[in-house]
């Protein structure tokens, strides 16, 4: 109990109630020591972060709005949504394939998702960047027949392009078990109640089983896609100027910024994973509509809520 309750005492023997009784609330010592070592180290930390001279914070906010610092956050941006978005629909195809009653289907997709979970990223997007060495043209026409169309693969594969295919190869294989681990969480009796309905098998996935899966799938998918984000620095490997890159080659030309630049990346990394855990917090409650009686309050609806007690709170406090 958090707040004081009045209750009546028992009644005395004539039957008159007796006055009332204060209850006090339990005390919990703990928590308030263990508030103040929280508060004394949080103090601690953000006055060393603050008063170090060596974080240097105008050279800080002298690099954070830079254009070559925004200009590789673009390009930051770019990667993570066309990887994101061509990862997931690689996911959804491979959860379908090992999902699939075809044992080619099956036996190719789980290949695929245990080759590359296997394979770390950076290599990944090495053996794309030196890809021409091995197949200087890539062509289109009948297996082991004539070609019909020829490609020159080093003008085709560009740095962005490396690092999209790299980053969606990778990210479609956990991509894959994020979308079946969510399609297997639907409750069978879903999926018996569409096919006694008739429903073609496709009709089924996309109106009945996958809306019901996404409430197991966005926040595991989330969590992976601001994986994505930060992993998008490795494509520096390949040439790829984004934001992590660009602050790496302005620390190699300014040695002495290197520690405020690492913040600037740092804290632009921070904003974006904010924005994408924001994103996370409304989509889960659109697709928990179904599944609560009552949806979780956004975070304006909470403050209200606390500041509604507080005045409740208040009132009872002051009220003789």
């Amino acid at each position: 109990m958090t707040e004081s309750l009045l209750l009546s005492a028992p009644a005395g023997p004539s039957g008159t109630p007796g006055p009332a009784e204060r209850v006090l609330p339990l005390r919990r010592p703990g928590r308030w020591v263990a508030a103040v070592v929280v508060l004394v180290l949080v103090s601690q930390a953000s006055h060393g972060l603050i008063t170090n001279p060596f974080y240097q914070w105008d050279r800080f906010a002298y690099w954070f709005l830079r254009p070559v610092v925004l200009d590789g956050l673009l390009i930051t941006l770019q990667v993570t949504a066309y990887s994101a978005v061509l990862g997931l629909v690689g996911g959804v195809l491979l959860a379908l394939g090992r999902l699939s009653g075809n044992a080619v289907l099956r036996s190719v997709s789980w290949t695929y998702i245990w080759l590359f979970r296997s394979v770390p990223l950076i290599v990944v997007l090495l053996f794309l960047y030196n890809f021409s060495a091995l197949y200087p043209t890539l062509s289109v026409g009948v297996p082991f027949g004539p070609a019909f169309f020829t490609f020159d693969e080093s003008r085709l594969a560009t740095d962005i392009v490396v690092a999209v295919v790299g980053l969606s190869l990778c990210e479609a294989a956990y991509a894959a078990e994020i979308v079946r681990a969510g399609v297997l969480s639907v409750d069978q009796g879903q999926h018996e109640a569409a096919a006694a309905l008739g429903l073609p098998r496709r009709y089924q996935f996309a109106r009945i089983v996958f809306p019901q899966a996404l409430r197991s799938i966005v926040p595991s998918y989330v969590n992976q896609l601001i994986g994505l984000l930060k992993a998008t620095s490795l494509v520096f490997y390949v040439s790829l100027l984004d934001l992590f890159g660009s602050v790496q080659s302005l620390a190699s030309t300014y040695p002495g910024d290197v520690v405020p630049l690492l913040l600037v990346a740092t804290a632009w990394y921070v904003i974006l994973t904010s924005l994408v855990s924001a994103v996370q917090f409304y989509v889960e409650r659109y697709y928990a509509r179904g599944a609560l009686r009552t949806v979780p309050p956004t975070p304006l609806q909470q403050a209200r809520a606390r500041l509604r007690d507080l005045k409740i709170r208040f009132r009872k406090e002051t009220t003789p």
